[in-house]
């Protein structure tokens, strides 16, 4: 169903998690996605977190499930995975091992806290959201999978936080209906990220152009929850609008758990942080003065010169005025209103020339 791109659009400025300003005008907010890269080691989470804070990320995010609240325990080949980073298992056993217990969300809830880096989390049922809320996550993700899970946005948008919903798998009118519920719901600062969900995602896949139609088109702000392994779309997707970019992160891509294989490691994490804002100030806004980098050089270019010695009253011709570098003298434009003119003072060569010369 193709869905009117509207004519007027009250796309927010910006939205606001945990006291940091998120929008165009605003450097990249990155997320760093713990997902399932614990590994079931609390100690590897932690090292993480601190990972995070110290490439520069904005935030960690946990994901918020257990394997019981996800399926069920069942082997009908409806719950076996047949292909792909996951298969020969079921959807149980598999969450079963990349499920973060829920007694270690304190924990890094206050580390998050003293090291002052914001911490929130991807919700994947109704009690999830209940835990997250006595913790006081100060921000909340759908993930791609739930998007279609109204019941679960709506649930989430009374809490009145700030909601970002991926969009992977997601068509137009899918999306419509997600952006639709939470809004309904009382959602009032929402970012919708782009996303294809493909572990990992090839280039050719990403078709980043859907950002600029995505914001458009629903009137929101947007991002790219990026799964691949590189960081050129990502940095790319700023010079779109992208606002938010979030990637997993892990200590070791080879370190064996469901998610590492397609995640950043520390050196990988530090260069998106630091490029996409490069990127973001690159942008910079329509501005056609002189810089201030070039105003220095601004002498180099070409301008009117006397390149021969003139007497007074000869007349000025392309032997005896031409345009060469440096630029001190009238631009090269003037030409035309000085050859054929009479010199009314003797100029010797190398004298800048100024329409004053002129008889």
């Amino acid at each position: 169903m193709q869905t009117k791109i509207k004519d007027k659009l009250n796309i927010p400025e910006f939205i606001s998690i945990d006291g940091t300003k998120i929008g165009a005008q605003y450097p990249p907010y990155i997320i760093a996605e713990l997902s399932a890269n614990h590994n079931g080691d609390i100690k590897r989470a932690f090292k993480i977190l601190e990972m995070a804070k110290e490439c520069g990320a904005n935030a960690l995010k946990l994901q918020t499930y257990t394997p019981d609240t996800i399926t069920i325990d069942c082997a009908r080949s409806d719950f076996c995975i047949e292909d792909g980073l996951w298969a020969g298992r079921t959807l149980h056993d598999l969450y079963k091992e990349a499920h973060m217990p829920w007694d270690w969300h304190q924990a890094l809830f206050e580390r998050a806290a003293q090291l002052g880096i914001t911490i929130f989390s991807s919700p994947f049922d109704f009690s999830a959201v209940d835990l997250l809320e006595k913790l006081g996550a100060p921000a909340y993700k759908i993930a791609s999978f739930e998007a279609i899970d109204l019941a679960l946005i709506r649930y989430v948008a009374k809490t009145g936080k700030p909601l970002i919903i991926s969009t992977g798998m997601a068509d137009q009118q899918e999306i419509q209906e997600a952006v639709d519920a939470a809004r309904a719901a009382g959602c009032n600062e929402l970012i919708l990220l782009h996303c294809v969900s493909g572990y990992p995602t090839p280039a050719r896949d990403q078709n980043l152009k859907t950002l600029v139609d995505m914001s458009a088109r629903y009137d929101a702000l947007i991002g790219l929850s990026d799964h691949s392994i590189d960081n050129v779309s990502a940095i790319t997707s700023i010079a779109l609008g992208a606002c938010i970019i979030e990637k997993h992160v892990t200590l070791d891509r080879s370190a064996g758990g469901p998610d590492d294989s397609f995640s950043l490691q520390k050196e990988e994490l530090t260069a998106l942080c630091r490029d996409t804002k490069i990127a973001w100030s690159a942008l910079g806004a329509v501005n056609y003065q002189c810089k201030d980098s070039e105003k220095s050089n601004k002498m180099f270019r070409r301008s009117l010169y006397v390149v021969k010695d003139i007497e007074k009253g000869a007349l000025f011709t392309a032997d005896n005025v031409k345009s060469i570098r440096p630029g001190y003298g009238i631009g090269p434009k003037h030409i035309d209103s000085v050859l054929g003119k009479t010199a009314k003072l003797k100029l010797l060569k190398g004298t800048a020339f100024s329409m004053d010369f002129i008889a």
